[in-house]
Parts: C-alpha cells; sequence; structure tokens
C-alpha cells in the first residue's frame, strides 16, 4: 500500500505574475479551493495519509492552509461559514503533513531528491498541484495505484497532445502492452516536433519506487543544466520498470493562465452550482 505522496511545492510561478510575488502559486483558487487542496484530496482518494510537501522561501500559507485556525474557527462558530470548512478540517484531521524546503531551483528531479528524507525507503507518490485532473471515474492516482498493484515499479501519467507543443513536456515513446499501458523505452525532456518520439507527454502525475532516490544522486543534471525526473527515469526504463499510463480523464494545465481559466469555469459549473 502506498501511503505516501510528495508535491513538490517550492517554483515561483512566474507565470502568474504579480499574483505570485507574495503568494504560492500553490494557494492560487479555482472557484473557492486552493489548487494544492484539490491535489491532497487526489491523493487521500488514493489511500495516501502522509502528505510530503517541497517547499521554498514565500510558501508559508501552504503550511497555514494545512493548520488549524483557531481565532477564524472560533469567529464563525455556530455560523453557516462551519460548514465550508468541513472539507479542510476533515484533510487536517486524517492526515499528517511534512515539510521540507528546496533552497535552490534545480529542475523537477531536484525538488524530489530534496523530498527524500520526507518519503524515506518506500514507493511513492508525486502529484504537481498545478495540473489539475478530473475523472468520471477513478481519481487518476488511485486509477495508477491499481496499475502499481500489478506492475509493482514506477508509473507516469501520460495523455496525448498536439505533435507541435511536444517542447512543453518530457515525451515518451514506447511498446503498448494493452490499451492505454506503454512499457517505456524512451524518455525525452520537451522535444521539438521532429525530435519527439511520440506525442504522448508525461503530465504531473507519478508513482515513484524509492529506488529512484539512488538513480537521482547519480543523474547529470540535462536540459537547462537542471537535474531531471525524465533522465532519472530513463535510467530505471533501460531495466524495463517503467510504465506509461493514458489515465482515463482531463487534465487543465493551472500552470497556464488559459489553462487555470478553463478549470476554473468547469469547477463551477460541475461542482460548486450543485452544492458539490
Amino acid at each position: 500500500m502506498i501511503k505516501k505522496c510528495l508535491f513538490p511545492a517550492a517554483g515561483y510561478g512566474t507565470r502568474f505574475l504579480p499574483a505570485t510575488k507574495a503568494m504560492p502559486k500553490e494557494m492560487l483558487t479555482v472557484v473557492n479551493k486552493p489548487l494544492i487542496q484539490y491535489g491532497v484530496e487526489e491523493a487521500m482518494a488514493a489511500g495516501m495519509t502522509g502528505m510530503a510537501i517541497v517547499t521554498g522561501r514565500g510558501k508559508r500559507a501552504i503550511e497555514d492552509h494545512f493548520d488549524i485556525s483557531y481565532e477564524l474557527e472560533q469567529q464563525i462558530a455556530g455560523t453557516s461559514k462551519e460548514e465550508q470548512m468541513k472539507d479542510i478540517r476533515h484533510i487536517i484531521d486524517s492526515c499528517t503533513f511534512s515539510y521540507t524546503r528546496q533552497v535552490e531551483m534545480k529542475g523537477l528531479g531536484h525538488a524530489i531528491l530534496t523530498g527524500e528524507t520526507l518519503v524515506g525507503n518506500e514507493p511513492f507518490g508525486v502529484i504537481l498541484a498545478d495540473d489539475y485532473c478530473v475523472s468520471e471515474e477513478d481519481p487518476v492516482l488511485l486509477q495508477m495505484v491499481k496499475l502499481y498493484e500489478k506492475y509493482q515499479c514506477s508509473i507516469v501519467a501520460i495523455e496525448e497532445v498536439p505533435a507541435d507543443q511536444t517542447y512543453k513536456y518530457g515525451v515518451i515513446g514506447g511498446n503498448e502492452e494493452k490499451p492505454g499501458v506503454f512499457r517505456i523505452q524512451q524518455m525525452v525532456e520537451k522535444p521539438d516536433p521532429e525530435d519527439a518520439p511520440s506525442n504522448l507527454a508525461i503530465i504531473g502525475r507519478y508513482i515513484l519506487t524509492p529506488d529512484i532516490f539512488d538513480v537521482l544522486r547519480e543523474t547529470s543534471p540535462g536540459r537547462n543544466g537542471e537535474l531531471q525526473i525524465t533522465d532519472a527515469l530513463m535510467s530505471q526504463a533501460e531495466h524495463g520498470r517503467v510504465i506509461g499510463y493514458q489515465f482515463k480523464g482531463q487534465r487543465f494545465d493551472c500552470g497556464s493562465v488559459e489553462g487555470f481559466v478553463e478549470a476554473t469555469n468547469y469547477c463551477f459549473e460541475n461542482y460548486y452550482k450543485n452544492g458539490k
């Protein structure tokens, strides 16, 4: 059973300036709930209760959000506002939160390696909170946990993207063992369209085996001088130990203004207006 989920949350969120000048991008709200809370709820739905968050300077609001505010709760006690705190109180009561700081921004691989002290020697999930995922079936990370039970190796969530957009993503190539499940043989970080092995892009959901930390320590900086998780996963893939999973559901790229607005509209129409 996978018990922990790692949230790399140290980035600056420069695409949302000036909003992110003094506020973590993970705390941007889709309707009335911050992005990182959606991620934590997805991890909980997958059976994970240990939330490990890699933060940086200016991210204190994340810690405060997942903590009890006695003054606020006293202020709203006995009013209708208490109902609006029900979900976050359930999270606080059900999960443990641990934090460490990524002192330098050296790529996603470095952020995950920084989280080793929080995760330990066990398989774990990874959620990038600015990829907001919805599904009419199981939540995406739960779909991946069920797949992990069969394959017992690292799994990355993938989706088809327009061929001319591959330069924005890590892109995989491999053999489709069954519909939507690929045994990965290639992983290229942000390739030009003519160099991409496919149009199947990695999105912000992973399940990683603990040996990934040793692999990351041995991995040299890659594109842009950063420690890339795709390079480390490629080392595992050379031994046939990485699965790409074309998940059932929809992803909104909330790291972009356009995707953030689309997610907000979707949540408002499908959840908020219906009182969910």
